[in-house]
């Protein structure tokens, strides 16, 4: 088959992939003897999966770009500059300064400044271009209440102003939640972080007003961040700026960060780098012993990003607690990055020995629209 593979067109490329490579042991010994035929051997596994994110990684490296005519590249145009552009939404409770703050990074009056609560009632869209040319789309939300204040003071205008607010978190690549500083984080705030985090977007921590609070010290920045990760706990991989929107302190801070965390929000991993961290957490901490069986992680792939989303394949998804997987996550933090953006990962047991037969044991908290975006993608 090689060799008439090599007789039409000697250039293209060929893969060799050699199956039936699951045994940790034997698999490099099998693989060997196969570079006889003249290309790099891959060894893989259509039982367990190991090897084919490697796979369909030189796969990826191989294929041909497809050329698109010109009314393809008129048509997509649009969407790649929407596609540039970091979509911001500045959301928190009323009264924090989210207009302030949107006011200071255009440098110039954009939005209703007032001390009156409830100033800010529709979704503003601004568009801006930072000095490096990074556009950005920046929405300034209504301040939200709490669910019960809004429904006991009757507001139509309000509960719609709310909803406005949550879309524009849904459709942005980064929420910068801005928190008053004198007051410090809420039970309200927790509520929108989990928001946050449920809808899967990347974070920003602005905490303004810094020049009201007395009393500062050189460890005061410290004493407010350990506060925050306590309070806010769902969100504890989300940066945090100090700053003043009226006197413009640190408010560069804000885009600076904010192009960190897209980064990472959009970033997408390697197969074999993955699997070389779960292969050293795994060494640092074995997966549990279930009724005398030990779990077993197979191998791992990234199956999305906006959130980066992680699934792993494993022997059954019940023998890894929550526990375990919070590990494995903060690994993946450790060694890799996705600062300032949430990290899912799905684990996928296995029954039977048909391949088809993977199993959904999703992470807690994941939902099914995450799932069934997952196997579309798949």
């Amino acid at each position: 088959i090689i060799q008439w593979l090599r007789k039409p067109s000697p250039a293209k490329p060929v893969i060799l992939a050699v199956n039936k490579c699951e045994s940790p042991t034997q698999g490099a010994i099998q693989v060997s003897s196969f570079w006889e035929y003249g290309h790099e051997p891959l060894g893989i596994s259509a039982l367990t999966g190991t090897g084919t994110g490697e796979l369909m990684d030189q796969l990826m490296a191989v294929l041909p770009r497809k050329e698109l005519s010109t009314t393809e590249v008129v048509s997509q145009g649009g969407a790649e500059e929407e596609e540039d552009s970091i979509k911001v939404a500045i959301l928190g409770r009323p009264n924090v300064g989210k207009s302030s703050l949107l006011n200071a990074i255009v440098g110039e009056d954009r939005t209703i400044v007032s001390k009156m609560s409830g100033t800010t009632r529709d979704s503003i869209d601004t568009e801006f271009t930072d000095a490096t040319g990074q556009k950005f789309t920046l929405v300034d939300t209504a301040g939200i209440r709490r669910r019960a204040s809004v429904a006991s003071r009757g507001d139509g205008a309000e509960q719609l102003s709310v909803k406005t607010a949550l879309k524009a978190v849904a459709r942005a690549d980064v929420a910068v939640l801005v928190l008053d500083a004198q007051m410090g984080p809420t039970e309200q705030d927790f509520r929108l972080a989990e928001r946050i985090g449920m809808d899967g977007r990347a974070c920003v921590l602005v905490l303004n007003k810094w020049d009201l609070v007395p009393d500062k010290e050189t460890n005061t920045m410290v004493q407010y961040q350990k506060n925050l990760a306590m309070r806010l706990r769902n969100i504890h991989w989300a940066p945090t700026c100090f700053i003043s929107a009226t006197q413009g302190q640190r408010v560069s801070d804000v885009l600076k960060t904010v192009k960190e965390v897209a980064m990472e929000h959009r970033r997408r991993v390697s197969t074999a780098t993955l699997n070389l961290v779960l292969t050293d957490a795994v060494i640092v901490r074995a997966p549990p012993v279930v009724s005398g069986k030990r779990g077993r992680i197979y191998y791992g792939t990234q199956a999305a990003t906006r959130p980066p989303t992680f699934v792993m394949f494993v022997n059954e998804t019940k023998m890894f607690s929550d526990q375990y997987r919070r590990f494995i996550e903060r690994q993946l933090r450790e060694q890799i990055g996705f600062h300032g953006t949430p990290v899912r990962t799905l684990w996928r047991g296995k029954v039977g020995r048909s391949k088809s037969q993977w199993v959904q044991g999703g992470e807690k908290g994941a939902s099914n629209q995450a799932l069934r975006k997952l196997r579309v993608e798949e």
